[in-house]
């Protein structure tokens, strides 16, 4: 009883100790060492003192009620496990965790099991409901405070306190202890600590306005655009983009020994063709960033650090692109993507973007030609990309998305004799890591073969751009790298028709307007801006207030202009899923064979509103079974995601099961007379 009056009398100290202990182990696991750890706390002692003290202001909610002790463990356990979150990501990319991917936690499941083996997720969903039975336990039954809760005083100290420390966060971003904008927010979390750039990637988004931000400014930036020529509507090529994911050149990796270059059709096209370094917003992750980029002509540079504007701005609201412009020029506007269709919520954000269709792995009849780590081959994308452009007479564009680079890179060796062998990293781990990434390249680089290829005779004009959207995941270091740059890879702007070459280092945001350059193409407000005023005075200033106008501001650029960016009705694949006649195999276990149009693996039948267990045979037969299927019931083959959701993407109409069968028993007699 004496040590329980002692430690009441001390509670704020103990709550101090105990907060900065527990941001020791935040660090420490995030950090993935307990000597890297010490060695940023005492390095950096007041960064320690100010995370600590976060960590602290947020526990002071325990003064506000009796079970203390409930609320103490709650506290720890959030904390806890935003740090252990972060250790495991930190473990499989180069990015740590932000606030954005909050927002991206059903993608993080849908992955889960590429980041942690088998047992490893088992073993997470019973540590988790361990602990969230032991905060019910204690929610219960746990110790009560003895005395009364004097609320008004305990409410002053918890805004006191929350109050002070507003004060020396002002304090500590004036005196530069902290800094409220990130070049590298990798680095910026070993800089200033999880728990302060955590909260930062969090409550600071969007673009902030700028200080001169009026209609005549704006009007001012525009005019600087007035000797940009009209627009060449004839000939209009199509346009491809091709975001490769983490494709780049190892050779540049200084320690790797290759036994053959993994990526010989990449670096003869851009010895032949217009080529350069490429500018991305990300490392090791962030592939919806750099597709942000490419596609809107704006930069992320303005945005709050660690944001996805897939999951802020545009969840609110459409935004000038390049498919919406160039729709406006009769172009069809095309996205492709080997893998799930509400991945980073493409599905929902692409019709805010302008696309008319959206062909996800669930409309792929090759999607489950996997690699090792069970990410759709890049291969199969060459007939997806043909079937856009054959599905329209007019030019189209066509934005691409690769999966087959993807991470985490195995350990232990997968690949059985694998082509390209790599030795010449720290350990054997890392050896088998770039081995199995080279030797994905290499497929990967044999797509590209196989693509141009087709392209190279189609009878349209083609550009194809072809990038990486940023380095792999191997932990690299500018130290690493020939071109000592982590915010790079490389491009090819590949034709069919003989454009001039060019060599030309570009950032994400810059090409779509280069490409509409090259093609005659002078439309837009932020493509237009680019195409004027790259390499000029001031271009990143007002870059950034055309940026905050365009999606935050009042539109002023966009005054007197008839300039609508609607949000599409996108369908979902190039061609409908049909259901068109159906076959009664065996009256023993009722199995019907079921023939239709454009089935993948991710077809599915429902049965009057049910699901029922579905066998893809072909891209025109599904076997079901089980079932007795009566004359009045309603049947449909619909895409479902492969998602955790599950839900249906689209379906064919509904039909009663007597309309499918060849004899129907229904059908009214002719009249022959």
């Amino acid at each position: 009883m004496k040590l329980y009056k002692i430690c009441n009398k001390i509670s704020l100290l103990l709550h101090a100790l105990c907060s900065a202990a527990g941001y020791f182990l935040i660090e420490a696991i995030s950090r993935h060492s307990f000597t890297d750890a010490w060695t940023y706390m005492t390095g950096k002692p007041l960064v320690f003192a100010y995370n600590a003290g976060l960590i602290f202001t947020t526990s002071l909610i325990v003064y506000l009620f009796r079970r203390r002790t409930f609320w103490r463990v709650l506290v720890s356990i959030f904390w806890l496990l935003l740090g252990i979150i972060n250790g495991v990501i930190l473990a499989n990319r180069v990015t740590p965790f932000t606030g954005p991917d909050l927002h991206l936690l059903t993608d993080g499941m849908a992955v889960l099991n590429k980041y942690l083996p088998s047992w490893g997720v088992v073993v997470a969903l019973i540590v988790l409901g361990v602990l969230v039975l032991i905060l019910l336990s204690l929610l219960v039954k746990g110790p009560k405070y003895q005395r009364k809760v004097k609320f008004r005083y305990d409410l002053l100290l918890v805004v006191v306190g929350i109050a002070a420390f507003v004060g020396i966060t002002q304090l500590a971003l004036e005196k530069r202890v902290l800094s409220n904008y990130f070049g590298n927010i990798a680095f910026a979390y070993e800089d200033y600590g999880y728990p302060y750039c955590l909260g930062v990637t969090i409550f600071n988004t969007g673009i902030s306005c700028p200080r001169d931000y009026s209609e005549e400014e704006i009007e001012r930036i525009e005019k600087t655009e007035d000797n940009l020529p009209a627009t060449n509507e004839k000939n209009q090529p199509n346009i491809l983009f091709l975001q490769l994911e983490s494709f780049f050149d190892p050779t540049l990796v200084n320690y790797l020994k290759i036994s053959e270059d993994p990526i010989p059709t990449f670096r003869k096209l851009m010895k032949e063709y217009s080529s350069g370094y490429y500018k991305v917003p990300a490392v090791g992750a962030g592939t919806a960033n750099t597709e942000f980029e490419s596609i809107t002509g704006m930069s992320l540079h303005y945005f709050g650090p660690g944001e996805y504007p897939y999951k802020s701005i545009l969840k609110e609201t459409t935004c000038e692109s390049a498919p919406y412009v160039l729709k406006n020029l009769g172009y069809s506007t095309h996205a492709v993507h080997n893998n799930e269709a509400n991945f980073y919520g493409r599905r929902s954000i692409f019709p805010n973007l302008g696309f008319d269709t959206f062909t996800s792995a669930e409309y792929m009849a090759e999607e489950n030609d996997k690699n090792p780590l069970g990410w759709t081959k890049d291969e199969v994308l060459t007939d997806e990309i043909i079937k856009c452009l054959d599905s329209t007479e007019g030019p189209d564009y066509v934005y691409t998305i690769s999966t087959q680079g993807h991470g985490a890179y195995p350990e232990e060796q997968l690949i059985d004799d694998p082509e390209i062998t790599v030795t010449g990293a720290a350990t054997e781990a890392q050896n088998n890591q770039w081995e199995y990434y080279c030797n994905e390249i290499h497929e990967m680089d044999n797509f590209i073969k196989e693509l141009t290829d087709a392209l190279a005779d189609y009878p349209e004009d083609v550009i194809l751009v072809m990038y990486g959207d940023h380095l792999p995941t191997m932990g690299l270091t500018v130290e690493d790298l020939k071109n000592k740059y982590l915010f790079q890879t490389e491009y090819v702007m590949w034709d069919n028709f003989g454009m001039e070459k060019k060599k030309v280092n570009l950032s994400a945001y810059q090409m779509a307007a280069e490409v509409m350059d090259r093609a005659g193409i002078h439309e837009g407000t932020i493509f237009r801006y680019h195409q004027a005023r790259r390499n000029t005075r001031n271009y990143q200033v007002d870059l950034e207030t055309l940026q905050y106008d365009l999606l935050y501001g009042e539109k002023y650029a966009y005054k007197d202009k008839e300039l609508t960016f609607e949000r599409t009705k996108m369908r979902m694949g190039i061609y409908d899923v049909s259901l068109d006649s159906m076959d009664l195999i065996s009256d023993i276990d009722f199995t019907y064979r079921l023939k239709g149009t454009n089935f993948t693996p991710s077809s599915q039948v429902k049965l009057n509103g049910e699901w029922i267990d579905t066998v893809y045979v072909n891209p025109t037969t599904l076997m079901i079974s089980g079932t007795e299927l009566k004359d009045f019931d309603r049947i449909s083959v619909s895409q479902r995601s492969n998602s955790s959701t599950r839900k249906a993407l689209s379906k064919s109409y509904d039909r009663s099961v007597y309309m499918l069968y060849s004899e129907n028993k229904w059908k009214l007699p002719t009249d022959e007379s």
